[in-house]
């Protein structure tokens, strides 16, 4: 049963700190075979393509995080930019960033921490996670790793993708890792334009399927802490070029504490 918990300070240090050092034991150890290699020539076939607005206006939230977000994404684009992922290999999120500091120009965005928010250097890097993510389940490549957010901290306003849909990350032990099981070289291509984070995969070849993901089922509960905790289960239907249903294929499955009022009168 999820609830909200109260951590001390040091234990939230330590846990970190043991957290931090068993992830860079884990890229240092050679079992994983991790992309490394950067093209700036695009690969010709674009597999699938999604943007998200850089700007939004969020209650209770300056306008300043979202700025200085913009700027910590332009940064982050430039080190996973142009990944290319070959057969085999692994793309590590954190591995291509790196840690986010201030000598390297990040500023204090908005970091999501036990359902509420601060400013956090390097903070709004999530929406580049979420956008990988969201952009991998339309496509062959297998997400090994992902992380979903432990609270909804804000309700579905514009919400154009399923609730859960996204990626929480957060240097370097939430990473999102995702192999590459096929025969094929994929790139990955993100760029911000004026008002997006956009993003592509790319392949040297079009592709024989197409995925559709949607939300299997949707549920509310309230809890006997007197909370209320919001749960769901997400599918792809699998296609062929002929639109002809191939599969049906469980994503994941979400639950998080809501930090809003669920169930609100008409017209409020």
């Amino acid at each position: 049963m999820l609830k909200p918990r109260s951590r001390c300070a040091l234990r939230l240090l330590l846990g970190r700190i043991y957290y931090t050092i068993k992830r860079y034991l884990a890229w240092w150890s050679g079992k994983t075979r991790f992309a490394r290699s950067r093209q700036s020539v695009l690969l010709p076939k674009v597999v699938i393509q999604h943007h998200t607005p850089l700007i939004r206006k969020l209650k209770d939230v300056d306008m300043w995080l979202q700025h200085n977000k913009v700027n910590n994404l332009r940064i982050a684009v430039n080190k996973i930019n142009g990944i290319v992922i070959k057969p085999g290999e692994t793309v590590s999120y954190w591995r291509l960033i790196g840690k986010p500091t201030r000598r390297k120009g990040y500023l204090e965005g908005m970091v999501l921490f036990y359902g509420g928010y601060y400013p956090g250097i390097g903070g709004g890097l999530c929406q580049l996670s979420n956008l990988i993510y969201w952009m991998t389940l339309h496509t062959p490549l297998t997400v090994t790793e992902r992380w979903r957010h432990s609270y909804d901290v804000f309700p579905d306003i514009n919400r154009t993708q399923p609730f859960g849909s996204g990626a929480t990350c957060s240097y370097n032990y939430l990473d999102l890792q995702i192999y590459n099981g096929t025969g094929e070289d994929y790139q990955l291509h993100v760029y911000l334009t004026k008002e997006h984070l956009a993003g592509q995969w790319r392949a040297k070849k079009f592709h024989e399927k197409k995925y559709e993901v949607y939300e299997k089922s949707h549920w509310i509960t309230q809890e006997d802490w007197g909370g209320y905790v919001r749960h769901n289960i997400l599918h792809r239907k699998v296609y062929n070029l002929n639109h002809e249903l191939l599969d049906d294929e469980y994503i994941t499955e979400n639950h998080a504490i809501m930090m809003y009022q669920p169930f609100l009168s008409e017209g409020i």
